[in-house]
């Protein structure tokens, strides 16, 4: 099997990390990325038929990473509701979660995007009803991950992570009331220690 490296323009398909698996997907002028999994080089052309496909082997963050997300987070939250949160670089974003559905993905029409490979047009959304919130899978080459698993739906709860691609959002309930500001929509917040 042919290996190409990060930087090939390699036309549309899937591609494997050839150092731990992860898989991306990618459009007909996508350039190959670094492995957003482990900062590899090297892909080989992905095999629907093969085994596997959906194992995701990147790195997942410490417990004290987490707790410094979720610390950040919420010192931003006021008021009940759910949001979403995750880091980017040095940034924490929050995404409060106002509508029924929020559609999260690459496309231009999603309400939390990404432009990523690793992340499908259509990769999520996440429903609000009243007997709780759930994430499902919109038909994502990557899947995702609820928790380190692999899940067509899950119902979420306080704190659970979600996978999307290479980035990792945390699913946060707001309890508290009184803070200075609210978050109504995407907002950058920075980053604790």
């Amino acid at each position: 099997m042919e290996s190409l490296t990060s930087g090939t323009l390699a036309g549309t398909g899937s591609f494997r990390c050839e150092e731990c698996g992860y898989v991306v997907t990618l459009a007909a002028q996508d350039q190959l990325p670094d492995c957003p999994g482990c900062g590899g080089s090297r892909f080989a052309r992905a095999s629907l038929f093969a085994g596997g496909r959906f194992a995701h082997k990147g790195e997942a963050p410490t417990p004290e990473e987490r707790d410094a997300l979720t610390a950040a987070a919420r010192e931003h939250i006021s008021g009940d509701g759910e949001y979403l949160a995750w880091r980017d670089g040095d940034v924490v974003r929050v995404v409060a979660l106002e509508r029924e559905w929020t559609r999260i993905g690459r496309s231009l029409a999603a309400d939390v995007r990404f432009d990523d490979p690793t992340v499908s047009r259509r990769h999520a959304l996440i429903v609000r009803q009243p007997d709780g919130v759930r994430v499902l899978d919109d038909r994502s080459l990557n899947g995702v991950f609820v928790n380190g698993e692999r899940v067509e739906w899950r119902v979420l709860g306080d704190g659970d992570e979600i996978l999307v691609g290479r980035y990792r959002l945390q699913f946060l309930r707001g309890e508290r009331a009184g803070a200075e500001r609210s978050v109504s929509s995407e907002e950058p917040l920075e980053a604790a220690g």
